[in-house]
């Protein structure tokens, strides 16, 4: 299985810059091992500099998250199209501080969206098998949708499975997380035929799971 912790890109306080992000992915099924970033930053450079990569073309930061991925902060002058042209290097670079590194790409928001009306009697019940149908489902007839996390109850599976048995709800929704804002927005103007309408969440992600 693969980590993988998509961002946006940010304001640097008080310069007004936009940090530029790569992800390097890594194999999550491999323990943790105690890296320092600086390491990676130093070897990505070194790296770099001696396959004579343009002197923009650096990165200035690298920060780990608890699973151990990598947000990669490109220099400002470097556009992450720039960077990724010798993402080979990159990788091969990192591996040589951390060997559990499998590939890197451009960063990308995951937008949270809200799905109502799903029919209990089609995915309830079924534990997570009932999610990921609905999940599957839902990325086969919306071509280019990546749903990246597991579907979500909106309320407590106990809860909903309870009021379901009582006659008290037949539909409720579903939270989910799509790659991309123009996914979201492909998303939201077509109805799902497991379900009812789409509508934006209120928060977009910048992690993964």
């Amino acid at each position: 299985m693969l980590a993988y912790v998509p961002l946006h890109r940010v304001l640097t306080p008080g310069s007004g810059i936009a940090e530029k992000y790569i992800i390097l992915w890594r194999n999550e099924s491999v323990p943790l091992q105690n890296m320092m970033d600086q390491e990676s930053v130093t070897a990505i450079n070194r790296a770099l500099f001696h396959q004579q990569a343009p002197a923009h073309i650096r990165i200035i930061n690298a920060r780990r998250n608890t699973k151990g991925v990598v947000r990669v902060i490109t220099h400002q002058n470097a556009t992450v199209e720039m960077a990724l042209q010798h993402c080979g290097i990159i990788i091969t670079a990192a591996r040589t501080v951390d060997k559990t590194v499998v590939d890197v790409e451009e960063n990308e928001s995951w937008e949270s969206l809200k799905m109502h009306t799903v029919p209990l009697v089609r995915y309830i019940g079924k534990g997570i098998q009932g999610r990921q149908m609905m999940q599957e489902e839902f990325e086969a007839e919306k071509e280019g949708i990546t749903i990246p996390t597991e579907v979500w109850w909106l309320a407590n599976c106990h809860t909903i499975r309870e009021q379901r048995q009582n006659g008290e709800i037949a539909v409720t929704s579903v939270v989910f997380v799509v790659k991309g804002s123009n996914a979201a927005e492909k998303s939201v103007r077509k109805r799902h035929q497991g379900g009812g309408s789409v509508v934006p969440s209120r928060n977009v992600h910048e992690c993964g799971p």
